[in-house]
């Protein structure tokens, strides 16, 4: 009996192929979003002032009705520590913690706007599974070209450190902006990454001259990485297989294929509860 229950509970709150599951997610989809608009409104000082206690009260009535249903999820999956772990569980640990913190901690009730990544669950309710493939497929590029922009990035250090300690030679003495090595190198940060905020700029004209070859460089920084993680990609859509919105009652774990009966990641079955 107990084993039933908890397989009727599974499928309501973790599958969206269920009518059940469907409404629950959409309802769970919309509380989701009041709340984030509550909080959001909260820091509004006029409606603050006039409608806090309606806030705190909105607030703790979603937080009550998402740790319920946190409590529900771990109850109903086999291996609760796969779950607690896993993305989605933690980002819905870290969507309810904030009410509570702030019994203790002034503020902290703000924090509560990480609900909203609780939203990314609107692809697999709506079975966008086109949509979910090819966000899987980028997150595999990413994984797949990390070592390689690890590098990159190792001699984007190295280039900013040495641009900064020669600008601090060149300006040092005639520019009071260059007045350090770690404020040339924050000039050398901002120049590459082409942002440009102005507020340090080089007079003399060798200054210029360094100034003018890193921004040029700093097309290469956006176009390397670019160029790595495209190609990444490329190769992923040439193995790219169709995945489903079904959840693995074992490890918590999506992106399975549309006919997987096992789950590809810890290989229990999919529909033995």
């Amino acid at each position: 009996m107990n084993s039933i229950l908890k397989k009727r509970l599974h499928d309501i709150i973790f599958e969206a192929d269920t009518p059940t599951g469907r409404w629950f997610d959409i309802l769970l989809l919309i509380f989701i979003f009041l709340s984030v608009i509550t909080v959001s409104i909260e820091t509004v000082p006029s409606l603050a002032s006039r409608y806090k206690s309606i806030f705190i009260a909105l607030e703790w009535v979603f937080t009550i009705l998402f740790t319920a249903e946190y409590f529900l999820r771990i109850y109903t999956v086999k291996k609760p520590w796969k779950y607690i772990l896993s993305f989605y569980g933690l980002v819905d640990f870290f969507s309810i913690i904030p009410t509570y913190l702030s019994l203790f901690i002034v503020g902290s009730h703000s924090l509560i706007v990480i609900r909203a990544l609780r939203l990314l669950r609107v692809f697999r309710i709506f079975k966008m599974g086109h949509y979910m493939s090819q966000g899987n497929m980028i997150m595999t590029a990413m994984r797949s070209s990390s070592a390689k922009i690890m590098v990159f990035l190792y001699f984007i250090v190295l280039m900013v450190t040495i641009f900064g300690a020669v600008m601090y030679f060149v300006e040092g003495g005639k520019n009071p902006g260059f007045d350090s090595i770690p404020r040339s190198i924050y000039w050398s940060i901002v120049t590459l990454t082409t942002v440009g905020f102005g507020d340090i700029t080089p007079k003399t004209e060798a200054g210029q001259f360094l100034s003018a070859l890193l921004m040029i460089m700093g097309y290469a920084v956006i176009a390397v990485p670019t160029g790595i993680v495209s190609s990444e990609m490329i190769q992923q859509a040439k193995d790219h297989t169709q995945i489903s919105t079904q959840h693995c009652p074992s490890c918590s774990k999506e992106g399975h294929d549309v006919d997987a009966k096992y789950c590809k990641y810890c290989g229990e079955s999919m529909n033995d509860f």
